[in-house]
Parts: C-alpha cells; sequence; structure tokens
C-alpha cells in the first residue's frame, strides 16, 4: 500500500501580550481586602465558597488564598463544588473534581462539603424555578469563585461567569437540566441572567472573584465583585476577556488536536477556537478562522474520560473511543441539550490511517495544497504547528514567529509524535 506524502510542518510562535500577575496569592489578598466582604457578616459566621471545575490556572492557590482571607477575618469557611453535571452529576464525582485540581480539605484547610440536595428560590418572571445548593443555602453568606469567559454555545453580553456559576452552578443538577431547558425557547444568556437575579434576590450572594485569563492561560486579572455590581462588571470583565482571546492565526483545510476534555472546555474544545457549534456546524462564528476538517487523537488526562466534543470532530481515533466513559460523557451531554456533540465520528486505529483517509476530503486533487495546522488543545495556543505550504502568510504576520521546520514525525506504530508539551512543562517558550 502506497504511504501518503506529508507536508513539512513549521513549528510557530504566537506572540501574545503576557498579561500575566506575578503574586496570584497577594493579588487575590488585596482585592478581597477592598472589597469589604467580611463587613457583612458577624465574626464566627458560617461561609459557602462555591468553587467551578475548569482548567484554571492556580486556582488552589486562588481558592485557598479566599480560605485564608475568611479564616483571618474570623469566619468559618467551608468550600463546595458550584457545577451543574461535571463528575458524573455526582456528589463524589464533584469532589474529585476539584481533587484533580488540588482543592480538597487537607489542601485548603477547611472543610468540603460536597452533595446534590437543592432548595427552591422561587420562579422568575418566566416560570423558571431557581435553586441553589442547600449547604450554601443554609450558610450565612456565598461566595463564588471562577473564571469570566466566552461561552461555547452562544454569544452575548454575559456568558460563562459568576453569574452562570450563579444560575447553573448554584443550581446543581436538578436546577441545570432545567435551565437548558428553558434556554432552548429563552436563550441561555436570559436564562443565565434572570436566574441569577432570582439567586441575587435570596440575599444570600455575599459577591465574588471573577478570575480572566490571558491568552497564554495565566492569570491576567482577578477582581472581587460586590454583589450590588455583579451583572454590570460582568459584562466589563467578559468584554475584556474576549479582547484577549488566544485565536488561531490562519485558515486550514485540516485542524490536528492532541486531545480534548472537560478540563479544557465545556464543550471539550474551545468552540470559538475551532470554529465549530455544538451541534455540529461548520464555520458559524464570524470573524474567526474557518476549518473545513477536524482531527482529534485522544482524550485529555484530566478528563475522567469524558468525551464530551467528540462529536464535532470529522475523524478520531479508535484509542479515543475505546477510552471514553460513556456514563459521565452522556450524562453531561444531555443535561445540556447537545447529544449531537457526543455522536461517534468516524474513526481507525493510527494517527496515519486517520489523516489519510480525511485529507482528500477537503476538495484539493493535489495533496501538497493541502494545509494543516496542529495544536495541543485549544486552550493552549501560544506555539503550533502549520504546514509549510502556508510559509508566506506566516512570514507576513509581524505577530508569527518560525521556531523551527520539523516532519509529520510517526512512531513505529503509525501514531504521531506530538512536539507540544503542556504549558506548565513548556518553560520558556513565552
Amino acid at each position: 500500500m502506497k504511504v501518503m506524502p506529508f507536508p513539512r510542518l513549521l513549528l510557530v510562535h504566537q506572540k501574545f501580550p503576557d498579561r500575566r500577575i506575578p503574586d496570584v496569592a497577594a493579588e487575590v489578598r488585596k482585592q478581597l481586602s477592598a472589597s469589604a466582604f467580611a463587613a457583612r457578616l458577624k465574626p464566627g459566621s458560617k461561609v459557602a465558597i462555591g468553587v467551578g471545575s475548569r482548567g484554571i490556572h492556580q486556582i488552589a492557590t486562588i481558592v485557598r488564598s479566599v480560605v485564608e482571607y475568611w479564616k483571618d477575618h474570623g469566619m468559618q469557611p467551608f468550600l463546595f463544588p458550584a457545577m451543574g453535571s461535571h463528575g458524573a452529576a455526582s456528589a463524589a464525582g464533584q469532589a474529585d473534581v476539584l481533587a484533580h485540581y488540588g482543592i480538597t480539605e487537607a489542601s485548603m484547610g477547611c472543610p468540603m462539603v460536597s452533595q446534590l440536595e437543592v432548595v427552591s428560590l422561587g420562579k422568575t418572571a418566566d416560570g423558571i424555578e431557581a435553586f441553589m445548593d442547600r449547604r450554601a443555602y443554609e450558610s450565612d453568606g456565598v461566595m463564588l469563585v471562577g473564571r469570566v469567559k466566552w461561552h461555547t454555545d452562544f454569544a452575548g453580553k454575559i456568558e460563562s461567569g459568576l453569574l452562570k456559576m450563579m444560575a447553573i452552578g448554584l443550581g446543581k443538577f436538578a436546577g441545570a437540566q432545567r435551565y437548558h431547558a428553558y434556554a432552548y425557547s429563552l436563550g441561555l444568556e436570559h436564562v443565565i441572567r434572570s436566574v441569577a437575579r432570582q439567586v441575587l434576590a435570596s440575599g444570600k450572594i455575599l459577591g465574588g472573584l471573577a478570575i480572566l485569563e490571558d491568552a497564554w492561560h495565566n492569570t491576567g486579572k482577578l477582581d472581587a465583585v460586590p454583589v450590588e455590581a455583579m451583572e454590570q462588571r460582568e459584562e466589563e470583565n467578559l468584554a475584556l476577556v474576549k479582547s484577549w482571546m488566544a485565536r488561531i492565526p490562519a485558515d486550514l483545510d485540516i485542524l490536528v488536536l492532541d486531545e480534548i476534555g472537560k478540563n479544557i472546555s465545556g464543550a471539550g474544545m474551545d468552540t470559538k477556537v475551532v470554529n465549530r457549534g455544538v451541534n455540529g456546524e461548520y464555520n458559524p462564528w464570524p470573524g474567526i478562522p474557518r476549518f473545513q476538517r477536524i482531527f482529534i487523537r485522544d482524550l485529555s488526562e484530566l478528563t475522567y474520560n469524558s468525551a464530551v466534543g467528540l462529536g464535532m470532530a470529522d475523524i478520531v481515533t479508535d484509542r479515543l473511543v475505546n477510552r471514553t466513559d460513556w456514563t459521565p460523557t452522556i450524562i453531561n451531554s444531555l443535561t445540556a441539550n447537545t447529544p449531537a456533540a457526543v455522536r461517534t465520528p468516524i474513526h481507525f486505529a493510527t494517527d496515519r490511517e486517520c489523516l489519510e483517509r480525511i485529507s482528500p476530503t477537503v476538495g484539493k486533487l493535489d495533496p501538497a495544497a493541502v494545509t494543516y495546522g496542529w495544536i495541543r488543545n485549544t486552550m493552549e495556543l501560544g506555539r503550533l504547528a502549520l504546514s509549510e505550504n502556508l510559509r508566506a502568510q506566516i512570514e507576513a504576520n509581524p505577530l508569527l514567529e518560525i521556531e523551527a521546520a520539523i516532519d509529520f514525525d510517526f512512531d513505529g506504530h503509525n501514531n504521531l509524535i506530538s512536539p507540544f508539551q503542556p504549558i506548565e512543562e513548556a518553560a520558556g517558550v513565552h
């Protein structure tokens, strides 16, 4: 059988601004000290700290500093997972998700309370019943810690952030199911705003710590947001972080991803990086490079074998399909009303076969004209590989720098050898 030739690749460095905060723990203390959150409660009060589940840089450091703030003011903080259906929608699973990010009772110095029972907070004007984690509701006040970023399913002035945590996170699995159902007719932004307002009306929310990350996935801003200003500040923070967003710098025929996972994006891969919709729409987002085919090689080690997002790919490997745990994958997909996102694409035994099978489908008779891009995942775009037939376009872009020329390198089993390391391991690349 004739072996298909592949073009050489150029390893490219993207010159994103580095907005990292030098001392994240100190910045948390500074922000919270200026917030006067503690003045809202009497010493000895029980404070419920809601924490989300995405792959947030230095999340353990941030949460530990929040816990210390409350303890320094004589309060009794405890942590709880503020997530809808993650961790297979089980109390133990959600605690385990946080533990994988270094957030445990021992490391944080306070109790971790993970359970799924909720309290009703009444209904919105649209008839949507709002819920709150029972133990959080029984505390003296609730604070949320979460990242503000764009959402994978829709575009709006409020997408993912503290308000979404207030709605879907605090509502646990019971709330998440209902809210996504209402979003079908009302839109998810409207549901998030209206349910969050219902939660705010409970009087239990003290405020939140908004985390904004730069294009390098570093903590670029921490904002202690008082309860009175949460909606306005959420809009401002989202607009800011969207302006920092990393992108792939060219249209491509074939985009290769080493991995997808829930720790990378709620949709497994960031739809606004790969320009796909969760229902399989091709290139739905304006102003973003267009990709004709997506090849996903494997799952992230931190996704607990949840393969949410594989349905947006055109082709995947047998090993990805075989390692998928369909229980959390299906629970999360059905809760979010996105069954198309977990459809199984065509799949083959090796990376080489996947590439050889998919490359003739992009409408180019000359294999040398097919353009390729290769990234580790959609959260790590500082270094990527682009096929050499894009050299002129790369050299014309002052924000791109060619580091080296490499080949598509296959091992003895015809699987690709990735040139990428996780950001934390790739010291000095930016």
